[in-house]
């Protein structure tokens, strides 16, 4: 496999000459560039059970990232927003995060009801994703709950970091309770 990198390399001029050494610095590079990419941060994310699991032992607030397999947006905002190291970093320090696929077929148990998947249409959908966006299904939506696990505010739409970081701030911080969205924006100061 090095040889043909370095094969395809030559073709296009960016190695003149091969030295004996190309190879070696080759597979440093390789290594390094995976050793970058295997250290990169991710979110946390768990099962929507384990996140009530976790809250009862060590009480947090719930972030429910709600998606679908076909939702082009929901990939855009898993590459992006969810791969920003301060977003990243934030989300797990803070928050259980849960993905919740609002197509999916498992089971769902939440205060003592067991939400199913219903078969609809083409589709179909998860009676708990549709309980949580009360019947609008747009995805991807992102769902905010208490440490108390109640359901405080869900955001449909793609978000950028910049807008979830201002979201993740506020239902963080109980700053709902006592400020008007408009009144914590105007005070924001983003770390991103």
């Amino acid at each position: 496999m090095i040889n043909n990198n370095i094969k395809y390399l030559k073709k296009f001029g960016i190695i003149i000459e091969e030295n004996k050494n190309m190879k070696k610095i080759i597979l440093v590079v390789a290594l390094f560039v995976g050793m970058i990419s295997a250290n990169a941060q991710e979110v946390k994310w768990v099962s929507f059970e384990k996140a009530i699991e976790l809250n009862k032992k060590n009480p947090k607030p719930i972030l429910v990232d709600l998606y679908t397999d076909w939702c082009g947006w929901c990939k855009r905002m898993d590459a992006t927003t969810y791969k920003n190291k301060t977003i990243v970093d934030y989300i797990n320090k803070n928050f259980y995060a849960v993905k919740m696929d609002g197509e999916g077929k498992k089971d769902i148990t939440f205060k003592g009801k067991t939400f199913k998947y219903v078969a609809y249409g083409k589709r179909g959908y998860h009676e708990l994703a549709a309980t949580i966006m009360n019947g609008r299904m747009s995805f991807p939506s992102t769902a905010f709950f208490n440490s108390k696990e109640q359901l405080i505010k869900v955001i449909p739409g793609y978000l950028q970091a910049k807008s979830l970081e201002k979201f993740l701030v506020y239902y963080n911080n109980d700053s709902y309770k006592k400020n008007t969205w408009e009144d914590f924006v105007k005070g924001f100061k983003s770390k991103l």
